[in-house]
């Protein structure tokens, strides 16, 4: 297998972790909306999906921060690439099959990171990098989400007090799409970059570009279309969790929180920030809900993702490191196959597991009972999309 063959399995293990990204994330966007009925489920999460095709070709620089601003390209190979590709899959259907909101961004940078690491040591990683456009942003980003979520809901409530309640959760309903349109563009501009910087990076890895090349144009269609087509799919178990798990969330508050994710994505993307909108979307409800007097917050399943998020960077990281010694050990292109064929085999399991319970547009919606799939999740055999 020569090096243009491997950077197509590259190529191709990317655009799947662009995939694992749409439908991990699409209840960043849409899990609000569909919560409070502001948008039907399968037409949410096909807006959601046409939305993001749109916003990965209105901005680049974060595709430039995972390019160039988190490991020495000079020291990063095709199989560095695909082992930290690898890595940050694994964590995605791991967290997905659990219905835990946890950041496909991290899980991609750690797995890249872990497998540089394990590649080339310490030393090829830009700590200052990682640290100031990764690690400071996903601490500060919910607070600051759920900061101005709170803010709005509770101008929000207070300009409309007057209002009757019903026409009120009408009302705002209907901006719901609105603003949770803006959250699925946001998102574009975000997520859908960071796999633009990863194949660019093999790209300057194999030779095929200079080393400072922005991401080629079919680059940015194929990775537009890899998070569209994901997010289409929905992704029903983790919207169930955003949408039921933490807040039983109502129209003003789903406006309040879509807003101010919207605010919060638009922002990092301008700055080149690789923020999680995993982290901004939770912020932004568990803010509506701390604002709404009366409403309950689930701290237990807040502290539940809270915990995923600590251990996402490390965990995907030492996936990413496994995923490198194993390819490096059997040696060559051969060692890049076998993982690759055993990451296959890995995701057919966990698409399997997930059929036993499956989470869809039928049933996402049920009252919250603790874990992803309600009580009426069907078993294998059930609708189209069931297993997302």
């Amino acid at each position: 297998m020569g090096n243009s063959t491997l950077l197509v399995l590259v190529v191709i293990t990317a655009l799947a972790f662009d995939f694992t990204n749409g439908f991990h994330d699409t209840g960043n966007a849409m899990a609000t909306s569909i919560a409070t009925g502001a948008l039907p489920p399968k037409v949410a999460v096909a807006l959601s999906g046409v939305l993001n095709l749109v916003g990965a070709f209105l901005s680049l620089s974060v595709a430039a921060t995972i390019a160039s601003g988190l490991v020495d390209t000079g020291l990063v190979t095709l199989t560095v690439v695909f082992a930290g590709l690898a890595g940050g899959i694994l964590w995605n259907l791991l967290t997905w099959l659990l219905g835990i909101p946890s950041s496909s961004s991290h899980a991609l940078i750690g797995g890249i990171v872990g497998s540089t690491l394990a590649a080339a040591g310490g030393h090829a990683v830009k700590w200052q990098g990682l640290a100031s456009k990764v690690v400071i942003p996903a601490a500060l980003s919910p607070l600051i989400a759920g900061g101005i979520a709170a803010l709005g809901t509770l101008l929000i409530y207070r300009i409309s007090r007057n209002v009757p309640g019903h026409d009120r959760e009408r009302g705002f309903r209907i901006g719901q799409i609105g603003s949770a349109s803006m959250v699925s563009l946001a998102h574009g501009t975000n997520d859908a970059q960071k796999t633009m910087g990863v194949i660019t990076l093999a790209l300057i890895a194999n030779h095929s570009v200079p080393a400072d090349a922005k991401a080629p144009f079919w680059v940015i269609l194929s990775c537009a279309l890899a998070i569209s087509a994901g997010t289409y799919l929905g992704g029903w178990r983790v919207i169930r969790t955003l949408g039921k798990g933490l807040v039983e969330i109502s129209s003003p508050q789903g406006m309040g929180a879509e807003s101010a994710s919207a605010a919060t994505i638009l922002l990092s993307s301008h700055f080149g920030y690789s923020l999680s909108t995993t982290h901004v979307a939770t912020g932004s409800i568990l803010g509506t809900g701390v604002a709404k007097k009366g409403a309950a917050v689930r701290w237990s399943v807040a502290g539940r993702m809270a915990t995923a998020w600590l251990f996402t960077l490390p965990l995907a990281a030492l996936a990413g490191a496994g995923a490198y010694a194993a390819a490096s050990g059997i040696g060559g292109s051969t060692g890049v196959l076998v993982v690759f064929l055993v990451l296959v085999a890995l995701a057919a399991m966990f698409y399997l597991r997930s059929r036993q319970s499956a989470v869809h547009a039928g049933n996402v919606n049920e009252d919250w009972t603790g874990g992803a799939a309600p009580t009426s999740a069907e078993p294998v055999g059930a609708g189209v999309g069931g297993a997302a």
